[in-house]
C-alpha cells in the first residue's frame, strides 16, 4: 500500500547521483536543525519512492530507530496510522497534488501543505500535525524532493487541511463534505498584537515591552497567547516566523 502514496500525477524523472550527491547537503542542513527541534524531521523522495533521511526525534518514529523507519519508509503509515485515516491520508494526496499541479511551476515551491492525523506510538493514538513542501523538483516541474516537519497537533480531530503560499496572507481550507478548495481570508492581528510581535523581533522580553508600550506584564503575555491561538503555533520564534511569511507584519 505504501507505493499508494505516490501519485502517478507527480512522476519524478531524470535523477543522477550528481543530483543525489547534491541532495546530500540538504540532508545535512536538515540534521543540525533537528538537533535543536523536538519536532521530527524527514525527506521524501518521489523519484526512488522512499525515504531520503528522517530525523531521529521520537514522535514520529512510534519506538523504531530512524534507520529502520527509512526502510519501511510509506509502509510505516499502514501499520501506524488507524485503518479509518489511511483512506483520508490518500485523499489529501490526491488533492494535494492536483492543487499543486494547477501551479504555475515557478511558483510551487512557495506552497506548503498542513494536516492532522493520529499515529499509533506504543498503542497509543497521537494526533500530529504534518507539514509538507517542496525541497526540489524536476525538469518537468513535478516534486522530486518534499521536507515534513511532525509536531503535536493543537487541533482535536484529524483533518484540518490548509494550504499556504509564502507571502500571502489568504489560504486555502478543503472541505471534505463539498469536497473542494475554500478560500479564507488570513489572520489579521491587532496592533497591540503586531506591536508585541515586532518589539519581540527586537529581542525584547515580556518585561521590556511591557514598559515600553505601558502595559503590564500580564497584558502583554495575555496578547501574546492571543497571537499564538491565531497563528496556531507554540512559541515566540514560530510565530515571528509565521507573520513573516504570510506578511502580517
Amino acid at each position: 500500500m505504501g507505493h499508494r502514496f505516490f501519485n502517478s500525477s507527480n512522476k519524478a524523472s531524470d535523477k543522477t547521483q550528481e543530483d543525489y550527491a547534491r541532495a546530500a547537503d540538504y540532508v545535512h542542513a536538515l540534521k543540525s536543525m533537528a538537533k535543536i527541534a523536538y519536532e521530527s524531521i524527514y525527506v521524501i523522495d518521489y523519484f526512488a519512492m522512499n525515504f531520503l533521511y528522517v530525523s531521529d526525534n521520537p514522535l514520529f518514529l512510534c519506538g523504531f530507530t530512524a534507520e529502520e523507519v527509512m526502510k519501511l519508509g510509506y509502509s510505516f503509515y499502514t501499520t501506524h496510522v488507524p485503518k479509518e485515516e489511511l483512506n483520508m491520508l490518500l485523499k489529501i494526496n490526491s488533492i494535494g497534488f492536483r492543487f499543486f499541479n494547477n501551479k504555475p511551476r515557478e511558483d510551487r515551491e512557495l506552497f506548503t501543505i498542513s494536516y492532522d492525523f493520529h499515529i499509533i506510538n506504543k498503542g497509543e493514538k497521537v494526533l500530529v500535525n504534518h507539514k509538507l513542501t517542496p525541497l526540489e523538483m524536476d525538469n518537468n516541474g513535478h516534486m522530486w524532493l518534499a521536507v515534513c516537519y511532525v509536531s503535536i497537533s493543537n487541533h482535536d480531530k484529524p483533518g484540518n487541511i490548509e494550504i499556504r503560499k509564502i507571502g500571502q496572507s489568504s489560504f486555502w481550507r478543503y472541505d471534505m463534505d463539498l469536497d473542494r478548495w475554500l478560500t479564507v481570508e488570513g489572520v489579521k492581528l491587532s496592533v497591540g498584537e503586531k506591536e508585541v510581535l515586532l518589539l519581540s523581533a527586537q529581542g525584547k522580553t515580556v518585561e521590556e515591552i511591557a514598559k515600553i508600550v505601558s502595559r503590564s506584564k500580564d497584558s502583554i503575555k495575555s496578547r501574546r497567547r492571543a497571537i499564538f491561538e491565531k497563528l496556531d503555533v507554540k512559541s515566540i520564534s514560530e510565530a515571528l516566523a509565521f507573520a513573516r511569511n504570510y506578511k502580517l507584519i
